[in-house]
Formats: structure tokens, C-alpha cells, sequence
């Protein structure tokens, strides 16, 4: 059943998906994980990770390899994802994995991240939160802690032939009271029932969170 935090940050990324990809466009997410966009997106596509902890699901067809040299040729993809995932690239490894973005994307890239030290704050209040509840903190919030999350600087640069557009995404409180709530196995059913029987309600729903100050920037590139 989905996850309404996967929801928040992979919605406004799917409305971009089809507003610019082409019909029957190919489609690359990086740090997909085993699920990644196919959670809510029904067609084939290429998720690459530096490796899988459970068996991928499909419509994704896993590819293992390390985002800083992506085993494909140039604008080989039409559509790029990218989300969540520049918070877990040391920062010295971050311009590469940009460079090959670019590289091998043909229309369109949406790159979404947690954005500047507000919202690595909130993070890591939140790692204290399930010291405090004696929870095992989820490997990905012991990952944000490592290093200091990246800013509008990543992508300030627009590269050459490429039209950016920045999309806010997800309140910082209603960020913070989700992610407490989906420890709470009624509050996590409830969501993810609410997503499998409403998902346009919740997607409408959604949008009332999505007011300053932002947890998280979506940048949506497309060629000019």
C-alpha cells in the first residue's frame, strides 16, 4: 500500500512526468530504491541504486550502478528522476552526479531534495524524536544525518539549452507531525488506506501542505 510521505514528495514530481514526458517516453530514477515512482506510476522504467535491500517490484527494472557514472549513453532517457536522494551523496560527490544527469537525459529532469539547514534541523529533531521513543531511527534519517543537505547552490547553474523551474514542496511543521504520525501504526494505515481508496481527495489534500517555509524544493529542468 503506498506511503502518504512517498506521496508528498512523488506527486508533484508524476504531474511534471506527464506534462512533459513524451507518450510511451523511457524513464530513469536514480536512488530508486526497490520501489521507487512505481509506487504510483503504472509504466516500465529504469531505476538504478547502488544496491537493492529487497527484491525490486515491478514496472522497475533495477540497474546497479553508482549515480556519479550512469552505465548509459548520452540522452539515452527521456525523463530523469531524481528524489530524495542528493541528501544521501557526500557533497564533494554531488556536482558529478548532476553532470550525469544531464548527460544522459533527453527532455526532461525533476530533481527534488530536502533543501538547506531548516529542514536538515528538522531532521534531525526527528532522529532525536525516536531516541526519545526508543525506536530504531530508519537507515535514511541516520544517512540525512551524515552530512549537511544540499541548497538552491546545487542547482543554481542552469546548464546550457536547459529551462529550470522550481517547484516548493511540503510545509516543514506538517513534514515533521507526518513523519512522527506514520510511526504510529494507526496513523500509517489510516494514511495508506486513504491513498489506495482516495488518491485524487488526498492528492487535493496535499496541496494545503504545501506552504512556506518548505521542507523540500523540487527543480524541473527541461530542454529549451
Amino acid at each position: 500500500m503506498p506511503v502518504l510521505n512517498h506521496a508528498t514528495r512523488y506527486f508533484p514530481i508524476l504531474s511534471e512526468l506527464r506534462t512533459h514526458l513524451p507518450p510511451s517516453g523511457s524513464v530513469l530514477e536514480i536512488g530508486s530504491g526497490a520501489v521507487g515512482i512505481g509506487e504510483f506510476w503504472p509504466h516500465p522504467f529504469v531505476g538504478c541504486d547502488l544496491a537493492f535491500a529487497s527484491s525490486p517490484r515491478p514496472p522497475l527494472l533495477p540497474v546497479i550502478c553508482s549515480a556519479d557514472a550512469l552505465p548509459f549513453a548520452d540522452q539515452h532517457f527521456d525523463a530523469l528522476v531524481a528524489s530524495d536522494v542528493f541528501e544521501h551523496i557526500p557533497p564533494a560527490q554531488r556536482d558529478a552526479v548532476v553532470a550525469e544527469i544531464f548527460r544522459v537525459t533527453r527532455t526532461v529532469a525533476v530533481i527534488g531534495y530536502p533543501c538547506g539547514p531548516d529542514a536538515w534541523v528538522l531532521d534531525r529533531d526527528l532522529y532525536s524524536y525516536y531516541q526519545r521513543r526508543k525506536l530504531q531511527p530508519p537507515q535514511w534519517l541516520q544517512e540525512h544525518m551524515a552530512n549537511p543537505f544540499p541548497d538552491f547552490s546545487l542547482l543554481r547553474d542552469v546548464p546550457k539549452g536547459w529551462r529550470k523551474k522550481v517547484v516548493p514542496n511540503e510545509n516543514l511543521r506538517f513534514h515533521y507531525w507526518m513523519m512522527r504520525a506514520e510511526t504510529y501504526r494507526v496513523w500509517s494505515h489510516s494514511f495508506r488506506l486513504a491513498l489506495s481508496v482516495a488518491p485524487g481527495l488526498a492528492r487535493r489534500l496535499l496541496r494545503y501542505a504545501n506552504v512556506a517555509p518548505h521542507y523540500r524544493q523540487i527543480f524541473v529542468f527541461t530542454r529549451a
